[in-house]
């Protein structure tokens, strides 16, 4: 049987895991021809970490090439060189030298694309699996389409014939005919068009120009509820703010005022009328659910405004209209008039007629009835106020906006397939009309995104924005009505450009060397439709827990997507809503959290094992695990552990902004964990003495590494333990020599020992780490690992554990704290010194003495240092310690360095009072 050729890859080894962060984080500002941009999908992996840990996961280790390497990894992970010929061509080679053929990679979990996609540009032969459907689909747009039809034909010049090593250029240099265009991205340009004009023929009068020729952006529309004060009775509109524009330069709001006993509005600020001096526009009518009435100033709690939703006792205003004239900058504002109403109203008339008229046309209701969620899925609050059903996030002209476009989508299908039939040089003209109505639906997606009655204007940048600024859908009380084609953020043409730039940039991947074009298949990760020993790696991105209810999200784009081209996928589009019984989720609106645990463990312990299953002997997997909790990382380690993988490595990779790594609330994992594993053969029994001795003289080299590249923190332990499990995962059991199975959690203890009396020796840098308390040594280590945020228990438990401390015996009584679920720490700023009149620890000396600094009394630090027989350099080094650890913004870190300034006044007042003894 044909094994995975590489002994050990060099990603087992090393990996630049700082310069890969820091590419993957910057990720999120990248826009123009990032897959992200095509359609979205939740939780996609950033394409710079995908494509360096694959690449490093398929090449051999040399210690001789290891800086060369690095460096070129680095390189390889920056977004303007994953077009970058020579860097590409290097990559590919590498690979295939080190394996000797092209590999053949699968992700069976592949979500968005980004990994699979990663691994063609690498040249491996590609299989991307997902039990989506609209996964599957982004998959074909993304993976097979622009292989099969949108690859241009390039030019043999000097530039693109020179290796990686004689250009150093880092930038494109992929040359291309200019006569041969590509035939994908040109069909895609102008049916997009055509789809447009014809939709523009038949709906733009419900978009009106107004008379100076300033077109409609957008409509600000209020959802509205009666006033429950009977002697007032008034409708009020429910907005959260007032603000149309709030930029430095540029200050316009909604001004609301009472008439008759009616709220109206007037637009106020700069061009306008003068804004009022009491006006503060960041104060709406409804904040967390809670609305007071601008007439009579009555309140409407939380309860009775759902109740009034679900009543249907609520409705919706249009308030005001956002312009832009093609002859003047930016956006212009007023206020809606009777002929605006007026004119909606008609669009309301005409859509019940479009229904009728595309039930008879196309057989199905155009406008999705299907339900919403189940009341408690995650994310989901709309149906708390009565919304049941996917059209009901939708207004009525912005319905009949998306019928509209769907018809001429599914009309262009047929007018491609006809002017198709002179065209020779394509074979299968009914798969590649298909491909180009895919993009159209695509257009389709993005704009019921910006289209929906869930979006907002942002005030902040004058631009609508859109419904899934995050993997939820909350309430919105105003919302944004869009024009589909007023050259807007979101609008028909806006859609097709992000669509066609990303198009564009994929179909500049070179074919594999055997010509391959990614296979994407439809299945559960628990039945992989694969033979046996099939693949050479497996990169994979798992679900987590509950993070991301994928399904029931994506129903948002399923239902548009069905009535759109769901009669040329009938495989994917067989079911009212995306399949969700197999789908791996914890999910718990309709079952316990323990048994949505237990479904979801249960089931990525199939998944794993459908990888072992798939994957050559001696075969590699690297599976990334985004989870908050070392405790839902361990439950990944366990499941793989029981697939028969053997983990060999693991990495913390950044994935977020640096200003988003830590929350300030509660402590979260920083990164996406990387874990590479093997299927291999593994002994069947350890003795427990050999392997713990083997675990430390292998720890301690990947921790020295560890350290090097910058891994610090909770990221550091989660790292040092992968390295560990490399070891005793080799052991089907491990026993001691009186007969006893050690599970690995006892292991995992031990293991933490180790790291943890590394790291403090590591911070401290200097010999009194042995000194420390278990006391101080935690607080050293918190401070290190989570700052000032809060932890969940179980977390806080395992660090104490650690290093000898009993967690429970401890919070409450001095600096540790227990809040519900969470542990966290005081400062010493939120000490009192009469709680510290006795400090015995090296914690409770330090926090003392802070105390007094804060205080100014510089007599009664002297004389607490010299009662407890502190007066010495450690203590001032174990303070520039935990000063190291903290955030700039920390009050503790300024009480620290402002102490530590004045050390040496401290000390020359102790030798004046003549107190040298204690001066150590």
């Amino acid at each position: 049987m044909e094994e995975f050729p590489i002994k050990r890859a060099f990603i087992e080894e090393v990996f630049p895991v700082k310069e890969v962060s820091e590419e993957s984080a910057k990720e999120k500002n990248i826009r123009h021809g990032h897959i992200s941009t095509l359609h979205i999908w939740w939780a996609r992996r950033p394409l710079a970490s995908s494509r360096t840990t694959s690449y490093a996961s398929l090449i051999e280790y040399s210690e001789e090439k290891e800086d060369d390497i690095k460096d070129f990894i680095k390189d390889l992970a920056k977004w303007e060189n994953s077009t970058n010929s020579a860097i590409i061509k290097r990559a590919r080679e590498d690979i295939k030298k080190s394996l000797g053929y092209v590999p053949r990679v699968l992700d069976p979990f592949s979500g968005g694309g980004a990994i699979p996609l990663e691994c063609l540009r690498l040249g491996c032969e590609v299989y991307a699996n997902d039990y989506n459907p609209v996964a599957v689909l982004i998959l074909k747009a993304v993976l097979e389409y622009p292989q099969k039809y949108g690859r241009k034909k390039s030019i043999e010049t000097m530039e693109n014939k020179d290796s990686y090593e004689d250009t150093k250029k880092w930038k494109s240099i992929l040359k291309y005919d200019t006569d041969d265009k590509n035939p994908l991205l040109e069909d895609v340009k102008k049916w997009g068009n055509y789809v447009l004009e014809e939709a523009k023929k038949e709906i733009g009068r419900f978009y009106p120009v107004d008379e100076d020729g300033s077109i409609p952006v957008g409509y600000i529309w209020a959802r509205t509820v009666p006033c429950q004060n009977p002697s007032c009775n008034a409708e009020i509109p429910l907005m959260r703010q007032f603000w149309l524009a709030k930029k430095s330069n540029k200050k316009v709001a909604l001004y609301p005022y009472v008439e008759d006993g009616e709220a109206k509005f007037k637009i106020v600020g700069d061009g306008y009328e003068k804004m009022p001096d009491d006006f503060d526009p960041s104060k709406g009518t409804v904040k967390r659910a809670i609305v007071t009435c601008p007439v009579c100033g009555s309140v409407i709690d939380a309860k009775t405004l759902r109740n009034l939703f679900k009543e249907g006792k609520s409705g919706e205003r249009l308030v005001a209209v956002v312009l832009h004239n093609p002859k003047e900058r930016g956006k212009k504002y007023r206020v809606a008039t009777e002929m605006d109403v007026e004119i909606f109203k008609e669009a309301e008339i005409y859509l019940e007629k479009k229904r009728e008229e595309f039930i008879d046309k196309w057989g199905f209701d155009p406008v999705p009835d299907e339900p919403l969620p189940p009341k408690g899925t995650l994310g989901f609050r709309v149906q708390g106020y009565g919304m049941d059903k996917w059209e009901d996030l939708f207004n009525a002209r912005q319905k009949l906006a998306l019928i509209t476009f769907m018809d001429k989508i599914r009309e262009a299908y047929y007018k491609i397939l006809e002017e198709l039939k002179d065209r020779e040089n394509i074979e299968d003209k009914e798969d590649y009309a298909k491909a180009i109505v895919t993009y159209l639906a695509f257009g389709l997606d993005r704009l019921a995104d910006y289209n929906s009655n869930l979006t907002v204007w942002a005030v902040a940048g004058e631009f609508i924005a859109h419904t899934f600024g995050r993997q939820a859908l909350p309430m919105v009380w105003d919302y944004f009505e869009l024009n589909p084609w007023s050259s807007a953020t979101g609008d028909w043409n806006s859609a097709m450009d992000w669509i066609i730039s990303v198009l564009e940039h994929l179909s500049q991947i070179s074919p594999t060397e055997n010509n391959s074009i990614p296979k994407v298949t439809h299945s559960s990760a628990i039945s992989l439709p694969y033979p046996d020993n099939f693949f050479d790696a497996v990169f994979t991105d798992p679900p987590y827990y509950d993070n991301v209810p994928y399904s029931y999200l994506s129903d948002f784009f399923y239902v548009w997507l069905k009535r759109t081209i769901g009669d040329l996928y009938p495989d994917l589009f067989s079911t009212p809503l995306t399949p969700k019984s197999q789908e791996i989720v914890a999910y718990t609106h309709n079952k316990s959290w323990e048994d949505a645990k237990k479904f979801f463990e249960e089931n990525l312990k199939k998944a794993f094992k459908e990888i072992y299953r798939v994957l050559k002997p001696n075969g590699i997997a690297v599976i990334v695990y985004a989870h908050k909790t070392t405790e839902g990382w361990e439950t990944i380690i366990n499941a793989l552990l029981e697939s028969g993988l053997v983990i060999t490595a693991s990495y913390p990779i950044h994935t977020e902004m640096k200003a988003r790594l830590r929350a300030k609330e509660s402590a979260a994992l920083a990164s996406s964990i990387y874990i590479v594993a093997r299927k291999m053969q593994k002994e069947e029994i350890g003795w427990l003495n050999e392997v713990k001795e083997e675990i430390k003289k292998h720890l301690h080299k990947k921790l020295d590494k560890l350290w090097e590249e910058g891994i610090g923190g909770a990221d550091f332990f989660i790292s040092a333990i992968g390295s560990a499990i490399e070891i005793f995962g080799r052991y089907n059991k491990i026993m001691d020599y009186e007969g006893n199975e050690i599970k690995g959690d006892k292991l995992l203890e031990y293991v933490r020992e180790i790291v943890t009396d590394y790291a403090v020796k590591q911070i401290i840098h200097n010999g009194f780490a042995d000194e420390l308390s278990p006391l101080s040594r935690f607080y050293l280590l918190y401070r290190w690992s989570y700052g000032t945020s809060k932890v969940i228990f179980d977390e806080a438990r395992k660090l104490a554990q650690s290093v000898g401390l009993n967690l429970e015996k401890e919070w409450n009584k001095g600096f540790i704290k227990k809040d519900k679920e969470y542990i966290y720490l005081l400062g010493p700023h939120e000490r009192k010194l009469e709680e510290l009149k006795e400090p015995k620890d090296l914690v409770d000396v330090l926090h003392k003495v802070l105390k007094l600094w804060e205080k100014g009394d510089r007599e009664g630090i002297i004389k607490t240092l010299q009662e407890t027989n502190y007066l010495k350099d450690s203590f001032f080094k174990f303070a520039q310690a935990i000063s190291e650890t903290l955030p700039k913004d920390s009050k503790e870190k300024k009480l620290l360095d402002g102490f530590l300034v004045g050390r040496e006044n401290i000390i020359k007042s102790a030798k004046d009072e003549k107190l040298d003894k204690w001066i150590k």
